[in-house]
């Protein structure tokens, strides 16, 4: 079922809310928080809001339904943090969210669509906010991502002019969430500005059947789409067992959000080219919420490069050395990692040894920093968290990566790099070796280090499975470890399905699950 829209009605609804947020004292400036499943309605309350002056705060829903209680306080959590004046909520949700005092107004966003559309549009201001996007950190402290005007202006056009985006004729197909930076501005406001056809659909519909995505592309003559390596992951999947379909339209498949595993966009690749999808294609890229959206994206219709580095090397010296598999090699002795393409528009980027500003050589792994006009002026309300966002006038990303040629190439992430005999070995190497071993589910591992004897940082693996040989499945752990980081795993644990910690956009949260090891809360199968 899908029902069609002219972003011309879009606008003139979004007019109706933006007059009926008005006449319930909304004022230019003002905050206003959105919380929905993705909907016309929320695409349009979100609209509404920039007519109306005021930026919008699209909240994250609830990923698994046992954790109600934690999703009412962080939904609180970011509803005060972020100043709220009001709040428009989906009349379904609103049993979920009892009010408490200190709480702003609730509306049902049925009530402000239909009346009268005489908004006020204030006078252009590039500094005045229209997105506060709250990272989907594990912290208890929210830190909501100012993007003014200026800034998604600059990023969008940056994206537009990277992708080569053709208004006329693309057709943007998307299910990311839209509390997300990479659904709300990278597949939504996108089309929203540039008036480019938009099919858009829920998370859950992509989740409940990961084929819906591959035949909406099919039905729609889609030409761009995202998503999150997990979620190529299922589509190649989904694939394997589907016919009939046509991809040869497409023209950008945009992997970001997470590390991008080479091994799932070549069997996507692979899966997807029986149906003629073409492999140039396939588009990984990076980005983050601190730039709107888009940070360096690779040339259109190229498809994946892959840079294969000797791990040992990178590991003791961060040095990215060239090296290529010959026969008789161990898979774990080299690192494949994908370029990610160069600075949009507007962007510059560099990389330095982590807290200083010495710019390394290319293939020196150092800290990610970016600068332009694409960056946030900070974290709204959080002084410390953003004057540490900065250095010398350059956002610190607190990713590890290379530059090869001016072209990005990520490692990981600083904080989350175990050191373990003078290696820096990056857990992102051992989840993804565990994650394919029978046993264990595929984008539900998570490796982190603690301190061991002497001070000594030692591995952890935390798996859920979906086997009850769990003597098998820890077997095949430990060796896969031992072969990545030369030392066996301190301890393996084995947890239930859907016990992992993830942020509202899917993401696995290193640090809670930490947390939860060292308190002795994993939910032990």
């Amino acid at each position: 079922d899908h029902e069609r829209v002219g972003w011309n009605q879009i606008h003139h609804d979004a007019r109706t809310i933006g007059a009926a947020l008005q006449a319930r004292d909304v004022q230019v400036g003002d905050h206003v928080a959105i919380l929905g499943p993705t909907s016309r309605a929320l695409v349009t309350a979100i609209q509404g809001c920039w007519l109306a002056g005021a930026a919008s705060m699209v909240l994250p829903l609830p990923m698994r339904m046992g954790s109600l209680d934690e999703f009412v306080s962080q939904t609180r959590g970011r509803i005060r943090h972020g100043d709220a004046q009001l709040l428009l909520i989906d009349e379904s949700l609103a049993a979920f969210y009892p009010l408490e005092p200190g709480d702003p107004p609730v509306v049902f966003l049925t009530d402000v669509i239909g009346g009268s559309d005489d908004v006020v549009i204030p006078s252009p201001d590039p500094e005045r906010l229209l997105i506060l996007q709250y990272t989907s950190g594990s912290t208890s402290e929210p830190k909501g991502v100012m993007i003014p005007d200026r800034v998604l202006g600059a990023n969008l056009h940056a994206l537009v002019t990277a992708g080569e985006v053709v208004p006329d004729t693309d057709v943007v197909v998307s299910w990311l969430p839209l509390y997300h930076d990479m659904g709300l501005v990278g597949t939504l406001s996108t089309p929203m500005v540039y008036g480019i056809d938009l099919v858009q659909a829920a998370p859950q519909d992509f989740l409940a059947h990961p084929g819906n995505w591959m035949n909406w592309l099919s039905q729609y003559g889609g030409t761009m789409t995202a998503g999150p390596n997990f979620s190529w992951v299922l589509a190649a999947r989904a694939l394997r067992r589907m016919e009939g379909i046509d991809l040869s339209s497409m023209r950008m498949a945009l992997s970001g959000a997470e590390p991008v595993d080479p091994e799932v966009v070549e069997s996507f690749v692979r899966e997807a080219g029986r149906f003629g999808f073409p492999p140039g294609a396939i588009f990984p890229a990076f980005g983050m919420a601190e730039v709107a959206i888009a940070g360096t994206f690779p040339p259109i219709g190229r498809g994946m490069v892959v840079d294969s580095v000797d791990l040992q090397v990178l590991e003791r010296e961060r040095i990215a050395v060239p090296r290529t598999l010959t026969e008789g090699d161990e898979t774990t002795d080299v690192r494949r990692l994908p370029h990610l393409g160069f600075a949009v528009p507007g962007l510059e980027i560099r990389v330095c040894a982590p807290d200083s500003v010495d710019v390394l050589p290319d293939r020196s792994v150092g800290e990610l920093q970016l600068r332009g006009t694409s960056v946030t002026p900070g974290y709204y309300k959080r002084p410390e968290a953003t004057a540490a966002l900065f250095r010398d006038g350059w956002l610190c990303t607190g990713d590890l990566a290379y530059l090869v040629d001016g072209e990005l190439v990520m490692c990981g992430r600083i904080k989350d790099v175990i050191i373990v005999g003078g290696r820096n070995v990056f857990p992102e190497d051992i989840e993804r070796a565990v994650n394919v071993l029978d046993g264990v589910r595929a984008g539900n591992v998570i490796a982190f280090g603690v301190d061991g004897y002497k001070g000594k940082e030692t591995v952890i693996v935390v798996a859920e499975v979906k086997t009850d040989d769990l003597a098998a499945v820890r077997e095949l752990i430990h060796h896969r470890t031992i072969e990545v980081c030369g030392l066996p795993p301190r301890d393996i644990m084995l947890v239930r399905p859907s016990t992992l910690p993830k942020t509202s956009s899917g993401k696995l949260q290193r640090g809670l699950c930490k947390q939860q090891y060292l308190d002795e809360t994993l939910q032990l199968v």
